[in-house]
């Protein structure tokens, strides 16, 4: 019985799958017309959008941002570790990964609770509107590849793993699209209006 044997060099089979590719193209579409929504009301109420933006804390926004991107260029050797056939080295730097999601995660927490123990809420104005869902929209979309790096990681280092290259690019992917929406909003939200 002959058994379908995937060109992964094939230009049209992207690194991951195509079913991830669909994922991630659905996903930054979603992010892109809550965007677009965002700007459109932002011009509709300048002053408001202005006055909220204020009360971000760039600081943590661009730290985050620093964790987010440092994760990614972790992931980015864990997966060239893997193809090298470096198991170790590529679950150290899933960990590592993993290490600046969490503090992506924590610090994130952090500023949610000052906006909560401020009284900012859903309710307070459209910006914060927007802020909320956007930024929660994006945390459920890191602690799902979250979960995806731990199950990656683990299927990689047990004896007799059947995990492939196009396993450990799905999570890639799926963790660049987080580093890449983040890169969307961070500006959007904290430095535009």
């Amino acid at each position: 019985m002959n058994t379908l044997k995937i060109d992964y060099k094939n230009i049209f089979y992207p690194p991951g799958g195509i079913l991830m590719w669909i994922i991630i193209y659905l996903e930054l579409i979603t992010f892109g017309m809550a965007l677009v929504a965002f700007v459109y009301y932002g011009h509709q109420e300048p002053e408001v959008f202005h006055q909220s933006r204020l009360q971000l804390n760039i600081t943590f926004g661009a730290i985050n941002t620093v964790f987010l991107l440092t994760s990614g260029f972790f992931m980015a050797i864990a997966v060239h570790q893997f193809k090298e056939k470096n198991i170790a080295k590529s679950s150290f730097y899933f960990k590592m990964t993993m290490l600046g999601g969490l503090f992506f995660l924590i610090l994130k927490s952090v500023e949610y609770y000052h906006k909560i123990e401020s009284g900012i809420s859903l309710e307070t104005n459209m910006f914060f509107s927007f802020y909320w869902m956007l930024t929660a929209f994006h945390l459920i979309h890191v602690i799902m590849g979250m979960v995806i790096l731990i199950l990656t990681n683990y299927g990689m280092t047990k004896k007799n793993s059947d995990t492939v290259t196009e396993d450990v690019q799905a999570c890639a992917a799926f963790w660049h699209m987080c580093d890449l929406i983040w890169l969307l909003l961070f500006p959007i939200l904290y430095l535009i209006f």
